[in-house]
């Protein structure tokens, strides 16, 4: 993939048959950008504005490629311990991203789906975002965001609500994930090197197949995207068998 080609990236998990087209849903934990702008002697905001073009590169990607669902972890439920400048440079950024590419979503037929508690957010943000998603409802391909989002709280949440329904089983919990009415996760890819989840999807990751590639976020687009649902079309899919 890039820099870092298929062959150093490392698989997690094998999982009945050997995929034959390209994952229908794709989740990226969106890796680097500060590492890409220290390398670079840039402040990390030029890093998060770069990983902000990236975006747009995958989500152009995901059109070419035929992939119907792109998930990005934006923001974590533990960014916020991050510092309050940083914080402040990302809450403009997705301010400005939002403005500059609603127009582009709805010509293009991409739906918005926020998963985490967005309206933690400020008010112009969240209004922003709501009126993003509302403009964008009819949309065939899906463009998930997460945003002040973690996934212990994502399945804490979702026993809870299961629980005062009756009884708790994995279907029940499934039911009231926020991901419930998007295709299973196929592909988990993270970038920069590092090799962990982050408290990000766990629930939906059970039988993902995870590729992760040195290729820091600013750079990943198109070419690695291709590349890593080449790599996912050779893998033996099991789910827990032989």
């Amino acid at each position: 993939m890039g820099s870092a080609s298929t062959s150093s990236a490392r698989a997690v998990f094998g999982m009945s048959q050997v995929a034959s087209t390209y994952p229908r849903h794709v989740a990226i934990i969106m890796d680097g950008n500060g590492r890409w702008a220290k390398k670079r002697r840039l402040p990390r905001a030029l890093g998060h504005k770069a990983g902000g073009d990236a975006v747009k590169r995958v989500v152009e990607a995901c059109e070419v490629l035929g992939i119907e669902c792109l998930t990005l972890y934006a923001f974590s439920s533990e960014n916020w311990k991050r510092e309050a400048e940083e914080i402040s440079d990302l809450m403009n950024l997705m301010r400005r991203f939002i403005e500059a590419n609603i127009a582009d979503f709805i010509a293009k037929g991409l739906r918005l789906r926020i998963i985490g508690d967005y309206k933690a957010f400020d008010p112009d943000i969240v209004e922003r975002l709501e009126d993003a998603l509302e403009r964008t409802a009819g949309g065939k391909r899906t463009l998930v965001v997460a945003l002040n989002y973690g996934a212990q709280q994502e399945i804490v949440r979702a026993a809870a609500l299961a629980a005062a329904e009756g009884e708790v089983t994995a279907s029940a919990i499934e039911k009231h994930l926020y991901t419930a009415d998007l295709p299973p996760l196929d592909l988990l890819i993270r970038t920069s090197g590092e090799v962990r989840l982050s408290n990000f999807l766990l629930w939906q990751s059970a039988y993902a197949e995870m590729l992760f590639t040195d290729v820091l976020w600013p750079d990943f687009g198109q070419a690695e995207l291709r590349a890593a649902c080449e790599e996912f079309a050779t893998r033996e899919r099991r789910y827990g068998g032989r």
